[in-house]
């Protein structure tokens, strides 16, 4: 199978959670892992999310330093990386910041997506159907590798991150773990679904002390 290299960013806890009970935006990074994750992004070729990611926190996914934007002019490249959510039933709101004009958006859907929906969100992105019932990763991997998307950023949330690791797609994970405590039982961490028969091994690549917490690359291959 064609596929990019696929890497998970991630900021949780030190319980944790990447959010809380309310999965309300939670400011877990620090300033010094934000300008990390933001050259991550400019060395990325896209960024993906799900509709979760998109409903709750309304991000832009576009590189935010006007120098690494730059830099990716001067190499041939668009100013940000491509946009992709995956989103089964075209859920998007058409206001979205993934739909604003800083990038372009590929937003993948299922067959069971509404036609009427989808053709409003052909407006502001593309649209790929890749799956019956929900969206069909694998595919959507072979598609963005025909598109040219030799590195791609999952940003979360916690069901497409379990989703990524369940379907063998991710090479490499970077968690930064913040020195706050968030609770709640039923807040979300950084992988959800079923727990795996036999767990999913990681080594760890890399560790550095930024600001108030720890960033650790963990990779499988």
């Amino acid at each position: 199978m064609r596929r990019p290299f696929v890497f998970i960013n991630s900021a949780v806890s030190l319980d944790g959670k990447i959010s809380n009970e309310r999965r309300e935006q939670v400011k877990i990074s620090s300033p010094e892992d934000f300008a990390v994750v933001d050259k991550l992004r400019a060395e990325s070729d896209a960024i993906l999310v799900g509709i979760g990611t998109v409903l709750s926190d309304d991000p832009k996914l576009t590189v935010k330093n006007p120098d690494l934007r730059e830099e990716r002019v001067r190499q041939g490249l668009p100013p940000n990386p491509v946009r992709v959510v995956a989103d089964s039933l075209a859920r998007t709101p058409l206001n979205a910041q993934v739909l604003n004009s800083d990038a372009r958006t590929v937003i993948a859907v299922s067959e069971r997506a509404e036609g009427e929906r989808i053709e409003k969100l052909k407006e502001k992105a593309e649209i790929v159907v890749a799956g019956k019932n929900r969206v069909d990763l694998k595919a959507l991997m072979e598609y963005l590798w025909d598109a040219g998307i030799r590195k791609l950023m999952v940003e979360g949330g916690s069901e497409i991150n379990y989703t990524f690791i369940k379907e063998g797609l991710v090479d490499e994970i970077r968690v930064f773990y913040s020195g706050i405590v968030i609770g709640g039982a039923k807040a979300p961490t950084l992988v959800s679904g079923k727990s795996f028969d036999v767990p999913v091994k990681f080594k760890i690549k890399s560790c550095e002390i930024l600001g108030n917490g720890v960033a650790v690359v963990w990779s499988l291959r």
